[in-house]
């Protein structure tokens, strides 16, 4: 299988230590979180993605703000830039230990935050880059 994500969770995924909107939406990320573990790809999509399902019957899903869509943009720039290839919307990533280090080495640098740029959950993120990324639940196996 794939796991199908939006380009601003590659960045969202590197420091995801279980917390998040809902218990709903805890209890998917962290099913995400083993698949993605366990080597599964990664399938980038346009839009809401497998992180985003338990969100989506809201009455107003954040998943389609243009903010979120803008985030999205950032950080495909910003990856594409730092893996010197062109990635988009049907692009595949395998998240190997290699693929995850180079990612939060840039991101705890501040070189792929870009995105991060007004999100609720900066501070946090922050907090567990300058941890060394303690207690993460993605390639922590």
């Amino acid at each position: 299988m794939t796991v199908r994500l939006r380009a601003h969770h590659l960045l969202c995924m590197l420091t995801f230590v279980g917390e998040g909107y809902t218990p709903a939406f805890i209890a998917n990320y962290r099913r995400i979180a083993e698949r993605l573990t366990a080597g599964e790809e990664i399938e980038l999509v346009s839009g809401p993605d497998d992180i985003c399902a338990p969100l989506l019957d809201e009455k107003e899903p954040h998943c389609f703000r243009d903010s979120v869509i803008a985030r999205d943009a950032a950080a495909l720039a910003d990856v594409a830039t730092l893996l010197g290839e062109k990635i988009e919307s049907g692009s595949v990533l395998v998240p190997d230990a290699g693929l995850l280090a180079r990612l939060r080495q840039n991101f705890a640098s501040g070189d792929i935050r870009y995105a991060c740029r007004g999100c609720e959950w900066k501070e946090l993120c922050s907090r567990i880059a300058a941890s060394n990324f303690k207690g993460i639940l993605i390639g922590s196996s």
